[in-house]
C-alpha cells in the first residue's frame, strides 16, 4: 500500500480556517464570561481562552511559514 504523498497546497487555506474559528470560539466564550455570574464557569472559560490565544500565536507562525513556502513553492 503506497502512502499519500504530502500535499501542502491548501495548508494555508486550512490554518486561517482554524484561526477564524478559534476566534469565533473567543468571541463566544467571552460572551458568556459576560453573562454569567458562576466564577468557576468564568475561571474554565478565561483558562480556556488563555490556551486559545497560545494556539492562535503558534498557528500564525505556521501560517507565515506555510505561506513564505507556497511563495516558494515548497522548495527546500
Amino acid at each position: 500500500m503506497k502512502s499519500k504523498p504530502d500535499d501542502r497546497r491548501d495548508n494555508v487555506d486550512r490554518i486561517q480556517k482554524n484561526i477564524n474559528h478559534t476566534i469565533q470560539n473567543m468571541e463566544l466564550a467571552d460572551e458568556m464570561i459576560a453573562r454569567t455570574d458562576d466564577p468557576k464557569s468564568k475561571e474554565d472559560l478565561e483558562a480556556k481562552n488563555d490556551r486559545r490565544q497560545d494556539a492562535l500565536d503558534n498557528m500564525r507562525a505556521e501560517i507565515r511559514d506555510e505561506a513564505l513556502d507556497k511563495k516558494r513553492g515548497y522548495q527546500n
